[in-house]
């Protein structure tokens, strides 16, 4: 591992003035993500400042009836919160399928988002990765590739973004607030992350030295009554292979509402807007749910070998949409 300085701060303009002083420094919040890819020798920063004693933890109400949680909120805080829980159950649902125990303990929100898409290509030195050396080529296109993106993919990447959290915050339409030395800003999470094009390296719309302070949720009634589904490999600790977040509001047997998106299909959380049109103000009957799911997936675009997601996250969405259904009419 490449020798490094460490810093702790207590305070927002310490840490982004810290981060200003060198090109290669970089925020360190759990590391569960950022620590795992040093060791590999992918990442290799020449300064961690460590912003986990920052005051930007906590979950709070906003004015028009959302919730703002901090950055540096840990995973499991988040998930337990009464409110998360209450309001956007999906999203705490999403965390607790997205990493182990130990994990959530030490994850923070604001890390969650930022960790890297991947693959296991791009921690192999030995193989060409775009992501990690650009110019360098794609290994995955021709080698293995089953569990790789159908969606939204490039010849430069095919990885598909890694964070359950950020499925849910991309149905509700969540919104993260950045500081950087110039002052605040924020961006939508529609924007945060973006297109694969051809140059894969570069992953959010952030900008340079920017810290995440926190995610805001705006106030979406159909998410009370939401849920979240992650197909993996195995039971435990496991990257989606696909995944759904699904909000519905169903009013006298028709579609008031309908927020959908899917993990584990492209390089960013995918918004499926399409299916959504399908539902909206239309009577929520299985052939309806049958439809929107192949509007949500009608512009997937497999690879050789992973072609089976495409049906795989067409019966998922069918299948989340006929239980939130049957839950509303009871």
């Amino acid at each position: 591992m490449r020798e490094f300085s460490y810093r702790r701060v207590s305070e927002v303009r310490e840490a982004l003035t810290l981060v200003a002083e060198h090109d290669d420094a970089r925020y360190l919040g759990g590391g569960t993500n950022l620590v795992d890819l040093m060791k590999h020798g992918v990442e290799t920063p020449g300064r961690l400042v460590d912003v986990r004693r920052l005051p930007l933890g906590g979950v709070r109400e906003t004015p028009d009836g959302g919730l703002a949680i901090g950055a540096t909120t840990t995973n499991s805080d988040a998930a337990a919160h009464p409110e998360v829980r209450r309001r956007y159950p999906a999203l705490s649902q999403a965390v607790l399928a997205g990493a182990s125990g130990q994990l959530r303990n030490m994850a923070t929100v604001g890390g969650n988002l930022l960790q890297r898409t991947r693959c296991g290509y791009f921690a192999d030195l030995s193989q060409p990765c775009n992501k990690r050396a650009p110019g360098s080529g794609c290994a995955a296109i021709t080698g293995a590739h089953h569990n790789h993106a159908v969606l939204g993919w490039t010849g430069h990447c095919a990885a598909t973004h890694p964070s359950d959290m950020a499925v849910p915050l991309a149905a509700f339409e969540a919104v993260v607030r950045y500081e950087t030395l110039d002052g605040p800003g924020e961006i939508p999470l529609a924007d945060f992350y973006l297109p694969v094009g051809d140059r894969p390296d570069l992953e959010t719309a952030l900008p340079p030295g920017a810290l995440i302070t926190e995610i805001v949720l705006p106030p979406v009634a159909a998410a009370r009554r939401s849920r979240y589904r992650k197909v993996r490999e195995r039971a435990s600790y496991a990257f989606a292979t696909v995944s759904v977040a699904v909000a519905l509001d169903v009013h006298d047997g028709f579609v008031r509402d309908a927020r959908i998106a899917l993990g584990g299909v492209a390089s960013r959380p995918w918004r499926a807007r399409a299916a959504e049109e399908v539902l909206r103000d239309a009577p929520a009957t299985p052939d309806r749910f049958r439809g929107a799911a192949e509007a949500g997936l009608a512009a997937a675009d497999p690879l050789p070998g992973n072609a089976y997601k495409v049906t795989l996250a067409r019966n998922l969405i069918e299948a989340v949409l006929t239980e939130l259904a049957e839950k509303d009419g009871r």
